[in-house]
């Protein structure tokens, strides 16, 4: 029988929890550093900062409802947003809680140490390694006293209120906003780590009695009260300490409590400030480790760091790697540097805390069925992530380059590490594939409804035969008829540079009596207007662009033809009228079109082209045929990558005018694959993919594919209408 946790934690638990997770080393350490930013104004970025974590409390409530279960930020973040964005949380989560750490004992030994002359970086590394013990020996006993801890805390704080705001001094905030807007954004941003905590009630949501209620509920709540107490500790300490001062000292509370509490009152601060220090810097350990530990497991990090000692049942190397940054920190990074970095990847983290909510509403998330709702959904999402990131960017340069650092590492970390190790994806993916998939299908929409008479430029050559042309004729035609469009067929004569055009065009041949015989024929059997020419030039490729850019054709079809040998090196003539012509460009490989019942239709990765369904449907609707229209997935896609996919094609398949069979193929090898299920097509729609250099050295998929088939294949280039290239990679990697 499997055990689960019981839901004993009611209303005040969870303030408790909240409020012991925020209350710590920051608001012991931070006003007087951020006074040197902001002045007076100090007391509004508590306030200011307070405001900006709401949205992500919010958010966190939300999804600890819908998933009331043990976990972490770092769940969330990976299930909303994927495996990528959880790597990223995770690594940004454990370098803040580090970070916040090592801060509370930097910042924390100076009130221990007041009363003695030691210094205090040695002190802070030596209670650094004994809490690094003690967390790997366990530290069951140690979750007991926080309750004492925070009681106590709480009790020198609102002693220190209470006995300080009779005392403060009115001309103490003068100049409240001489540092102007940029040093209250930017202490604002340094303080933000003050509040970090409140959402780690979360993690412990399976314990929570009546979730849907206490969990949102306690979180505004300990949000609320904490903020206020924060301004109103931050307005006594200003209004009774000398701003020089207090903006040099490194233990500020006590200048302020010296100032209006006397000694009882500096010593029930100093016993606060170092109970915060133990229990700020050992949850630091303790929390932070588990973010590798839970990293591995889920195979985003090495499983190495999964290991539970034997007999202490700690993640020994989890504990160690933390433990080791924090010494680094307090060894080597200054005291205001080390805060600034906690509060940049906390903003991070609570960006993608909002970014999270909006990726499981919009996404395609079954089960996602949160009790309470964040409200103003999803404008308080936007303003939490862009409030936040507003901050950053007022902090200065570090914690700005840490912040890009650990994210592009982190990228980086997960693309040659952890993604070949996960085959999850989180609920953004789907939300971001759904929005392509519909702009793919109001493009193609688009192309049906906005055409007004197709007009169809046929090129062809004194070597093309007669078959081939009335193949190629017949295929402008079916495109021509379905929307009252015309064919213009031209034969292109190219003479040496050194023979006069106006004589060669005025000789006629046998080829070309043969050749105005033909056409005339055809454009009595095809229902359709056919205009028929010759142009001599010394440049085929040249005037058949200028020829369709003249005539404002739609589409212009162009007799396939083998690469030469110099291709690789410098293209051939067919690559340069498709890139160059006004329109879009149809090669045809004609085999056989006696009849045609099938007409597969081939993507090119990424959402089809809108050319290739609307020439699809025009063809299929003159023959009485069906579309095949064939979409690659890989072997290993998720659940809802098909069902997105598959909601796509059958978007698609609403748009045309016959019948449609959807396909959607699992392969890891989509070339060879498609050679195989395009046996009973009678004519393949496909397109030119590769690039121009990667393909003319390497070969392109679609050329590969079009020799190897036995039917009539069209490989189809768009034209302006397609969209550019970074967003058609953008639409081939998430679709």
């Amino acid at each position: 029988m499997t055990k689960e946790l019981e839901r004993d934690l009611g209303l005040f638990a969870v303030i408790a929890i909240s409020i012991g997770a925020m209350v710590g080393s920051g608001i012991f350490i931070l006003p007087g550093l951020a006074l040197k930013t902001a002045g007076p104004a100090v007391i509004l970025a508590y306030l200011l900062a307070g405001v900006l974590v709401l949205p992500a409390a919010l958010s966190k409530a939300e999804m600890a409802t819908a998933m009331p279960e043990a976990g972490g930020t770092y769940i969330y973040i990976e299930r909303g947003m994927g495996p990528l964005l959880g790597t990223i949380a995770g690594v940004g989560t454990w370098f803040s809680l580090s970070f916040k750490g090592a801060l509370a004992l930097v910042g924390g030994v100076p009130y221990l140490l007041y009363l003695f002359d030691l210094p205090v970086k040695p002190v802070a590394i030596g209670l650094a390694a004994v809490l690094i013990a003690v967390n790997l020996f366990g530290a069951k006993q140690t979750g007991r006293l926080q309750i004492g801890i925070v009681v106590v805390m709480l009790a020198a704080m609102v002693w220190f209120v209470v006995g300080g705001l009779p005392s403060t001094t009115a001309s103490y905030y003068g100049g409240f906003f001489d540092k102007g807007s940029n040093g209250l954004l930017a202490a604002s941003g340094l303080v933000f780590v003050s509040y970090a905590g409140v959402t780690k009630i979360a993690s412990v949501a399976e314990e929570v009695e009546d979730p849907d209620r206490n969990i949102p509920l306690g979180i505004l709540i300990s949000l609320v009260f904490t903020t206020l107490l924060y301004v109103l500790i931050v307005v006594v300490m200003v209004g009774v300490t000398p701003p020089d001062l207090l903006s040099d000292s490194g233990v500020p509370m006590i200048h302020a409590a010296e100032a209006t509490l006397a000694w009882p009152g500096v010593v029930a601060i100093i016993v606060a400030a170092v109970l915060a220090l133990i229990s700020t810097a050992n949850a630091g350990i303790l929390s932070s480790s588990r973010y590798p530990f839970a990293m591995a497991r889920d195979d985003l990090a090495p499983e190495s760091l999964t290991e539970i000692h034997e007999n202490w049942g700690t993640p020994v190397r989890a504990i160690t790697l933390t433990g080791g940054v924090m010494l680094v920190l307090i060894a080597f990074v200054p005291i205001l540097e080390i805060a600034k970095l906690a509060s940049a990847f906390q903003i991070i983290v609570f960006a993608l805390v909002n970014g999270a909510v909006v990726a499981f509403r919009e996404g395609n998330v079954g089960e996602y069925d949160p009790s309470f709702e964040s409200p103003l959904y999803p404008w308080t999402q936007i303003a939490g992530i862009l409030g936040g990131l507003l901050l950053i960017g007022y902090m200065g340069t570090l914690p700005l380059v840490g912040a890009v650092v650990i994210t592009v590492g982190s990228g980086l970390w997960y693309f040659y590490y952890a993604r070949d190790n996960v085959d999850r994806e989180g609920a953004a993916t789907d939300v971001v594939r759904r929005s392509v998939g519909k702009r793919a299908v109001e493009r193609t929409k688009s192309t049906f409804e906005d055409v007004d008479g197709y007009e169809v430029l046929v090129a062809v050559t004194e070597t093309t035969d007669e078959a081939r042309e009335r193949s190629l004729i017949r295929i402008a035609a079916d495109i021509a008829r379905e929307n009252d469009g015309s064919v213009t067929i031209v034969r292109f004569d190219e003479v040496p540079d050194q023979a006069p055009l106006q004589q060669a065009s005025q000789t006629q041949s046998p080829a070309d009596v043969e050749f105005e015989r033909r056409t005339s024929d055809l454009t009595a059997e095809f229902d359709v207007p056919v205009q028929y020419g010759e142009i001599v030039s010394h440049d085929t490729e040249r005037a058949i662009v200028n020829f369709a850019e003249h005539e404002e054709a739609d589409f212009l079809l162009l007799e396939r033809a083998d690469d030469p040998l110099y291709a690789p090196l410098l293209g051939s003539n067919i690559e340069w009228v498709s890139r160059h012509a006004p329109c879009d460009v149809l090669l045809i490989e004609e085999r056989d079109l006696a009849g045609i019942d099938a007409i597969t239709v081939v993507t090119d990765r990424g959402p089809f082209d809108p050319q290739k369904i609307a020439i699809a449907d025009a063809l299929a609707s003159e023959a009485g045929a069906r579309i095949d229209l064939l979409y690659p997935v890989e072997r290993n896609a998720t659940t809802a990558q098909r069902e997105t996919v598959e909601d796509y094609l059958s978007e698609l398949e609403s748009l045309c005018s016959v019948p449609v069979k959807r396909s959607v193929v699992p392969t890891d090898d989509p070339t060879e694959d498609f050679v195989a299920v395009t046996d009973p097509a009678d004519v393949l729609i496909i397109g030119t993919d590769g690039g121009r250099i990667h393909g003319n050295l390497f070969g392109r998929p679609a050329d590969w594919i079009v020799d190897k088939v036995d039917c009539t294949a069209i490989q189809v280039q768009p034209n302006g209408s397609r969209p550019g290239l970074f967003r058609r990679l953008f639409e081939r990697v998430v679709f």
